[in-house]
């Protein structure tokens, strides 16, 4: 699994017209799910996410989870995480699971992060979606379990 996670003020996913998920202060995940991932990979990222220290505590330095701030997070599928450009201009998406696979360890890593006591605001799985954020610091972070 492969995600890209950043600290945010806010953020939110419309589909169609419609607000599917938003988070205030919090994270927002992009997450790519690989053909050899299984629910105990998605189930550890969820965890390295939850407690990943990259909120300030009270002196600026960055110390506190998303758990210990009570923030939330926007989780937002994506198999583009896994586009291989290096040959020609047009990206291979070989590397990324079959969209079955996808959708249920997207769905167990969801799963995990609410079963960790986060509130969890999703896209919607294969749809085109439209992700409005706002970075906060920036912090960006990619992680990567593959």
């Amino acid at each position: 699994m492969r995600a890209v996670v950043q600290r945010v003020a806010h953020a939110s996913c419309t589909v169609a017209g419609e607000v599917t998920g938003q988070t205030g202060p919090g994270l927002m995940v992009l997450l790519g799910v690989a053909p050899a991932d299984t629910a105990q990979t998605a189930r550890a990222l969820a965890a390295k996410i939850a407690k990943l220290r990259i909120f300030n505590d009270d002196a600026g330095k960055m110390n506190r989870s998303v758990l210990d701030t009570g923030g939330g997070i926007l989780s937002i599928s994506q198999f583009t995480l896994y586009a291989d450009t290096r040959a020609g201009n047009r990206p291979s998406f070989v590397g990324a699971a079959p969209p079955a696979q996808a959708r249920e360890l997207y769905g167990e890593f969801n799963a995990a992060l609410r079963e960790l006591g986060l509130t969890v605001g999703e896209g919607r799985f294969g749809e085109h979606m439209v992700i409005d954020l706002s970075n906060d610091g920036p912090v960006t972070i990619t992680l990567d379990l593959s």
